[in-house]
């Protein structure tokens, strides 16, 4: 669990309602249904409207990586990848088809498989950085479904300014009606401003970082690969992922 996303969560909500305290205003002055509705509704209809049903679905999914990022440890990478070269140092790429039927990652699974197949190291690479960039696409394009979301929200949020104030224009007759229409105006711009860069643009950004973690780590076993494939020494190898250590 990623505390310090949660933290920001609560410190940014935090300082907007702090602020709105402090200045006099009550929680309830920032409630307001309809522009919630408005605001949370037309964001969401955009991005489905824009979005195909395969990538709106891994945006969804890769949501879950704001709190919990996916476990990236290049430190167990380069041990492996040095396993893996000792192996074929001392049995050949042969030696090495025990240890892909005992994979479980499916790229590290398949850089075995191909290694044990007798590719050429060219074509081992070609194939692997193949699915490495297909992969980063896909991730990126249900990022950028969380992008455009924050370049909806706001411009809805002012939707929802106008459409507040025309129901003020229709009501200037009756004082009773002026408060409800301004709320909805100004309250509709903080939802859209609010949403946008306290929350979808956030989290755009904390998943692009994850997506280039992974695709650091696909190169790191890529790079690796290649090494055993072109018989390099276990602990040359080693060396040489070694930069990719923090």
């Amino acid at each position: 669990m990623d505390l310090l996303s949660i933290i920001g969560v609560i410190i940014g909500f935090a300082a907007i309602i702090g602020g709105n305290f402090i200045e006099g205003g009550s929680l309830g002055s920032l409630v307001n249904l309809p522009a919630a509705f408005i605001v949370f509704g037309g964001t969401a209809g955009a991005a489905m409207l824009q979005t195909p049903k395969d990538c709106l679905v891994r945006a969804l999914h890769m949501f879950s990586w704001v709190f919990r990022p996916p476990a990236i440890d290049y430190a167990k990478g380069v041990k492996k990848i040095s396993d893996w070269s000792s192996v074929a140092r001392k049995e050949g790429l042969l030696g090495l088809e025990r240890l892909a039927d005992e994979e479980k990652d499916p790229f590290a699974k398949k850089s075995l498989e191909l290694l044990v197949d007798g590719n050429e190291p060219d074509s081992i690479k070609r194939v692997l950085e193949g699915d490495m960039i297909l992969k980063e696409q896909k991730n990126m394009e249900a990022v950028r479904v969380y992008e455009s979301m924050g370049g909806y929200s706001p411009t809805i949020g002012i939707i929802g300014a106008v459409m507040g104030l025309i129901h003020v224009m229709r009501n200037l007759a009756d004082p009773e009606q002026l408060g409800p229409g301004i709320a909805v105006a100004f309250v509709a711009t903080i939802y859209g401003v609010a949403l946008a860069n306290l929350f979808l643009l956030p989290i755009a950004n904390k998943l692009r970082q994850c997506v280039d973690r992974d695709s650091r780590f696909h190169e790191l076993f890529i790079e690796g690969v290649m090494g055993i494939a072109d018989g390099e020494n276990p602990k040359a190898i080693q060396v040489k992922l070694s930069g990719y250590l923090d």
